[in-house]
């Protein structure tokens, strides 16, 4: 063996022996904020989050007989049912159908994703227990899974349009838009709701409650106009919704690209709704598997 074969052995046994002496501890001073380490793991096991939204689509129409069909049928039903309630009110909103519709859909994700990430985060106790997987995931496929059916709703959407004779113009590209923060703010909401759910697991049921209240107090079934004027500012401009929705349905019933007040108001909502959401479920998120 050469001098430098044998000056570089020396020189690994002296670095493991280093290794080995070095004293490893963990020092929760030095973590990182609970919200950066849960944005990194999230990213880290995205393909757990695609896993969870697969299966969550696997599960709702395993069974079914029309299978995925009933997402596009749902809003549809509910869409009827509404109509011949309310048409003879509002008739003189022009292409109720569609006003109805657009609300409808935006809605309808809201409500179903911000229940289900509830549902998800309690089922997943039993699963946390025993191996780490980032808290959040649970409240991301919820949203992802719902942002699918949203995409398909649009589809019999778009054929009620042609239908009635509504219009369809350019604008309804700029609906990436409105679908990006009504899932942000979704996911906030999802979050809040969540970490509240684990301490109070009645809070499951009084939100079925709260979300119904919700959306006869946004102007979905209503158009926005018939307010008294004496409530219309609390009905409207301190609903966060009403921002989100009106900003949809701009896009499809209205043919045009929403405003920029509306615009800058929904991606604030939405942002600052998220920031919150994931700051206050990340701090909790390590006490969830002694309470879940």
């Amino acid at each position: 063996m050469s001098n430098e074969e044998r000056g570089y052995n020396m020189s690994l046994l002296m670095g493991k022996q280093l290794i080995l002496d070095q004293e490893f501890t963990y020092d929760s001073a030095n973590r990182r904020h609970p919200a950066i380490e849960e944005l990194l793991d999230i990213f880290q096991y995205r393909d757990l989050v695609l896993q969870l939204i697969r299966r969550d689509i696997i599960a709702r129409y395993k069974r079914s007989t029309l299978g995925i069909m009933w997402t596009m049928l749902q809003p549809l039903g509910m869409m009827v049912v509404m109509t011949i309630v309310f048409s003879a009110l509002f008739h003189r909103v022009e292409g109720y159908v569609v006003y109805l519709l657009s609300g409808l859909v935006a809605w309808t994700f809201f409500a179903q994703t911000t229940t289900a990430a509830i549902t998800h985060i309690v089922w997943g106790g039993a699963l946390i227990k025993r191996i780490y997987i980032p808290m959040t995931s649970f409240s991301i496929s919820s949203i992802g899974t719902g942002l699918i059916n949203l995409l398909l709703s649009l589809i019999p959407l778009l054929i009620i349009m042609l239908v009635v004779g509504q219009s369809i113009t350019w604008a309804f590209l700029f609906i990436p838009v409105p679908i990006l923060l009504l899932g942000t703010f979704a996911l906030g909401v999802s979050l809040i709701l969540s970490t509240l759910a684990v301490y109070f697991p009645d809070i499951k049921e009084m939100y079925q409650v709260v979300v119904q209240a919700w959306m006869y107090l946004t102007p979905i079934i209503y158009p926005e106009n018939i307010l008294p004027d004496a409530y219309r500012f609390l009905l409207l401009h301190l609903n966060p919704m009403y921002y989100l929705i009106k900003m949809f349905r701009s896009t499809i019933y209205e043919g045009k690209i929403p405003s920029v007040d509306i615009i800058l108001l929904g991606a604030l909502i939405s942002f600052g709704t998220l920031a919150v959401g994931w700051v206050y479920f990340s701090k909790k998120a390590d006490e969830f598997a002694y309470l879940a």
